[in-house]
């Protein structure tokens, strides 16, 4: 644990962390004399959310006050609750017209301050018929039962899931009932586990507990307080990380079985750093995470938040937070996409992870599987058409073009079925055609290598017509010259300028068509003549 800091004492901390936040972002504003930031644009036809509790665990609460968040943010003093005249300081800040939930981590001095403050709330307010809420984050599962039946769990980081949905849906112009509902819901299938390495130190404060060099406590709170485990030596982090997920999956753990999680349910992970971590390690432990999830439990995550969410100042070590988001949507008889779409909702909070790209990947998969579909179809129609392609050849050139590109085509074939295995990037499949055609010999294979080559590098660079322009370099055959060059070229003007594949195939096409009958001006086909030497018996272009 270190105990050295820039500031020898922390009550100066929190104003100038406030002051320092809403001079970084604009939208956020701050009362000073009871340290509320709000969010300026917050509109009373929304419920307003409204968290807090003691400083000392940023970016929590404030970093999250935004659009699609929290409508305010009350910071008490490091480590103890605001005051219910702070709190009430925060509902004035945010009126609305529905009504107020006021958010809180399970501790007695944020349960005692907030719910005085919705009391008096609810009394000032009474004429109005505005209804207030506390509800209670509740997802620690470490000390399990019997150790909080009368005070109830913890909250620890998971609380972010539950703001997170939860100020989205307020957001979206939903009732007062429906935003207690979906808070409550999620909150109930929630579950998180800390460990650390050792303790925080506050600034200023002395005696401060430590941790011997060959211990790690398992069950580890936010204030320093009481954990379930001591392990000694510390294990291996796979060791670690699977007792984590034991205490929060097991269904065979009465004291612990909270949530339960069935094949094919949604489920969010979020790996949070206690503050003092590098974010090297940080994402270490998120990848070991992931892995013990899929390995022992067959859990992929639907969603996966790493870093610092709620810290415990520089407190070495993190939390694991599983969220079931299929036993959420249950709960309230909706879809899951319908609470997934509050997860992913974009917020103007300063420190919540950008926007999750809904669909990227399934938009993707789609996309690398028509691609594939599509390769492997033109394959099999050149395939087809071997036998017209090696007799048109043997008419005006030496008669290999037809087996040339059949060989090349089973060869691209093949690695589709080996290295793309129905998907790939584009730059994969680019890859496979590459490898195909660097095995083909001939003119044609000279051509089709070069402009390949040249393609993945106009990919990679983004750069229009460049594999085009870089194979005009190699040769002068141009349209017009009865060549592959009249179905290359007019397919690469017409895709830049167009932006349509459709269009790009049928000029293509016309370029191929436009070869029959056309006298060559490049290759072998130039001093090759027809029986008769008429133009009209002049075959198409077989490389075209």
């Amino acid at each position: 644990m270190s105990t050295k800091h820039f500031f020898a004492d922390a009550p100066s901390l929190v104003g100038q962390h406030l002051k320092a936040l809403v001079a970084a972002n604009p939208s956020l504003c701050l009362i000073e004399d009871d340290r509320v930031v709000y969010n300026h644009c917050h509109r009373p036809a929304n419920v307003s959310i409204i968290s807090g509790g003691g400083s000392g665990h940023e970016p929590a609460w404030s970093g999250r006050v935004g659009d699609n968040l929290l409508a305010a943010a009350v910071n008490g003093p490091i480590f103890g609750s605001p005051s219910a005249k702070q709190i009430l300081t925060g509902i004035d800040a945010v009126p609305s017209n529905k009504g107020v939930i006021l958010v809180i981590t399970n501790y007695t001095g944020d349960k005692l301050h907030f719910g005085f403050a919705c009391e008096k709330a609810k009394a000032k307010f009474a004429s109005k018929c505005i209804p207030f809420a506390v509800l209670a984050a509740t997802d620690d599962v470490a000390l399990g039962r019997k150790r909080t039946g009368m005070v109830g769990r913890r909250g620890l980081a998971g609380n972010v899931s539950v703001l997170k949905v939860l100020g989205s849906a307020a957001g979206s112009g939903i009732s007062f009932d429906e935003c207690v509902a979906i808070g409550s819901a999620v909150n109930a299938n929630t579950v998180t586990v800390g460990t650390s390495l050792d303790h925080c130190h506050v600034p200023g404060r002395q005696n401060h507990e430590t941790l011997p060099e060959d211990v790690c406590v398992l069950g580890m709170g936010i204030h320093n307080e009481p954990r379930l485990r001591r392990l000694s030596p510390i294990p291996c982090i796979e060791y670690l990380v699977a007792e984590m997920l034991n205490y929060l999956i097991d269904p065979n753990d009465e004291e612990r079985a909270y949530v339960k999680l069935d094949d094919g349910d949604e489920v969010v992970l979020l790996v949070n750093n206690f503050g003092g971590l590098s974010s090297l390690e940080t994402s270490a432990l998120t990848y070991q995470t992931i892995v013990a999830l899929e390995k022992e439990w067959n859990i992929k995550p639907t969603r996966v938040f790493s870093g610092l969410f709620e810290s415990s100042l520089n407190t070495p070590g993190f939390s694991v937070t599983l969220c079931n988001m299929c036993k959420v949507a249950s709960q309230l008889s909706v879809t899951v996409s319908t609470i997934m779409d509050y997860l992913d909702a974009p917020t103007t909070a300063p420190h919540w992870p950008r926007p999750y790209r809904t669909g990227v990947k399934v938009a993707r998969e789609k996309i690398n599987a028509k691609l594939n579909n599509m390769i492997r179809t033109g394959c099999e129609r050149v395939i087809a058409a071997e036998p017209n392609l090696t007799r048109w050849d043997m008419l005006m050139g030496d008669g290999d073009c037809g087996d040339g590109v059949k060989s090349v085509s089973l060869d691209i074939i093949k690695g589709l079925d080996n290295d793309l295995k129905g998907s790939g990037s584009v730059l994969k499949a680019l890859d496979v055609v590459r490898n195909a055609v660097d095995d083909m010999g001939g003119t044609l294979g000279a051509i089709f290598g070069i402009f390949i080559a040249a393609l993945v590098t106009a990919v990679v660079k983004r750069a229009g017509t460049e594999a085009l322009d870089c194979l005009k370099s190699h040769t002068g055959a141009r349209v017009g010259d009865r060549t592959v060059m009249d179905v290359l070229i007019p397919f690469c003007e017409t895709l830049y300028c167009e932006k349509s594949l459709e269009s790009a195939v049928k000029a293509a096409d016309k370029g191929a068509n436009n070869t029959w009958g056309m006298i060559p001006r490049f290759g072998r086909a130039t001093y090759v003549t027809t029986s008769s030497g008429q133009s009209a018996d002049i075959p198409p272009d077989p490389g075209a």
